[in-house]
């Protein structure tokens, strides 16, 4: 029986970015997939729905310029869409694939990789077998990794369909644009999708949320950016509601709300997407003789060590932070300790983020709603891009820079916010500081490049140390700066 040093489980961000941090240690590695390469990561997921975000985003832009040009607003086609989508997903693929093809046809690679499509299964600690469409094997091995994703969640009392009722697997294959859509779900994903389609200008889309806001884990300044902007697209918020019922019928989506006040209402659309987060791909991985403990989110994981010594869990199978990006971090990671010492330890206060909506909003660390949760005193600045010369230059001046930092004469840095145009270009800095646990000095005295919107993050950092060119609380609205006493909680301006 041939035997690997380390057998993976999925070949989406987490497992492939495993079986390479693998191949670098000179370990023979077995990287298993029974789909696509990249898993969710590329195909119904963060790549795809980005691109369909991406040209949302330029019809979007197009439309609200036409006036300039005494143009008529032209109309997306679904079809191309679709293929500009399904392009984008296959020039992805194609890249793993070729990468793949090529370690495994390179000398200096082949003795470290085989990759095989199939469905594993682990039978024991050291064994795992793979049934692939002609054949089953097995192979020993002294490490696995579990890095299985995850998929849409189903609601018990929602008959998804894929075809009137969807999740975020079928929208994708939709025949053209719906007349209407309902949303179930007013987190990161069904914001998401409400901004393309509102974007695209041929869906009315209805927005249910249970909350009296959207991104009920951002601060309210950040969500009333977001709300305005859908609003203003057409979107119509389903605020303080809960689903009674949703039913296909004759055709079209009919579904009733029970509302906060006491009061029913009952809708009709075209289509509906469920978008009430992901469950893990846990079922029929391993054997119950297998001692690998679920909670409630996932496997159960400390440091992406599983119950059992030999076998780690990264990615979406996990309980962590559901993230691409965080799913390449915890492979990569899990390798550098089965096999050593990781030189930094894993730690997700600085993962940076970015939620695809209008406009894009990037973060990093804490906010105030978890600031305050952590019994934390902190000081804010917050900046608005129309103090930005580059955000003047586009024309596009909605938006802010929101850093939060610790109330004492360090001013570490805790987290930042930055809501507009090019956000997520803006937050890598201050990531890295916030791994470094260091202050704000070294951003307010770094040269950047002008114009640019991290010149926005440094007049930030000025005004916290009292040194901006634009004094905090001078013109209405523009640059302010804040402490928050957690115990007396309240603001006080300075």
């Amino acid at each position: 029986m041939k035997h690997y040093d380390l057998v993976i489980i999925g070949a989406g961000p987490s497992g492939y970015a495993a079986a390479m941090r693998a191949i670098d240690l000179k370990k023979k590695t077995l990287l298993i997939e029974k789909s696509t390469l990249g898993g969710a990561g590329i195909t119904n997921g963060a790549l795809s729905s980005k691109t369909l975000w991406e040209l949302s985003r330029d019809m979007l832009a197009f439309r609200k310029n036409l006036d300039r040009y005494h143009l008529e607003p032209p109309k997306a086609v679904w079809k191309e869409i679709q293929v500009e989508v399904q392009n984008a997903v296959q020039e992805r693929v194609h890249l793993l694939d070729s990468h793949l093809q090529e370690l495994q046809n390179n000398p200096k690679y082949a003795t470290y990789i085989d990759f095989i499509e199939g469905e594993a299964s682990i039978i024991s600690e050291h064994l795992v077998e793979i049934e692939t469409l002609d054949e089953r094997l097995a192979f020993e091995t002294d490490y696995i990794i579990i890095a299985t994703g995850s998929r849409p969640r189903f609601l018990p009392n929602i008959p998804i369909d894929e075809k009137y009722i969807l999740t975020s697997d079928g929208i994708e294959q939709m025949e053209d644009f719906p007349e209407s859509m309902v949303i179930v779900g007013a987190g990161v994903i069904g914001c998401e999708y409400a901004t393309i389609f509102s974007g695209f200008g041929q869906t009315k889309v209805y927005l249910i949320d249970k909350g009296d806001s959207i991104l009920p884990f951002e601060d309210a300044d950040v969500v009333a950016v977001i709300e305005k902007n859908l609003e203003a697209q057409g979107v119509h918020i389903h605020r303080n509601s809960s689903l009674s019922r949703m039913e296909r019928e004759n055709g079209k989506v009919r579904y009733t709300l029970n509302f906060s006040d006491g009061h029913q209402e009952t809708f009709e659309v075209d289509k509906a997407l469920v978008s009430v987060g992901r469950v893990p791909n846990y079922e029929k991985i391993w054997k119950e003789a297998v001692p690998i403990k679920m909670g409630k989110r996932g496997v159960e994981d400390h440091d992406t060590n599983t119950s059992v010594k030999n076998i780690y869990a990264v990615g979406d199978i996990t309980a962590d932070i559901n993230l691409v990006n965080v799913g390449e971090l915890e492979g990569r990671y899990a390798v550098e300790k089965i096999y050593g010492s990781p030189k930094r330890k894993l730690v997700y206060e600085n993962i940076s983020t970015i939620m695809f909506l209008n406009p894009e909003v990037a973060g990093v660390g804490y906010n105030e709603k978890t600031a305050q949760a952590k019994g934390l005193n902190y000081k804010v600045v917050t900046t608005d891009y129309s103090t930005i010369a580059r955000a003047v230059a586009k024309r596009n001046t909605q938006g802010f820079i929101k850093l939060l930092v610790t109330d004492d004469d360090e001013m570490q840095i805790l987290g930042m916010r930055v809501v507009g145009e090019q956000a997520s270009a803006a937050i890598q800095a201050v990531a890295l500081l916030i791994s470094m646990e260091k202050g704000i000095e070294e951003l307010a005295e770094c040269v950047h490049p002008h114009p640019s919107i991290t010149e926005g993050i440094q007049e930030s950092v000025r005004a916290l140390l009292g040194k901006s060119i634009l004094k905090s609380g001078l013109l209405k609205d523009k640059v302010n700066c804040y402490c928050y006493d957690c115990n007396k909680k309240e603001r006080v301006m300075f």
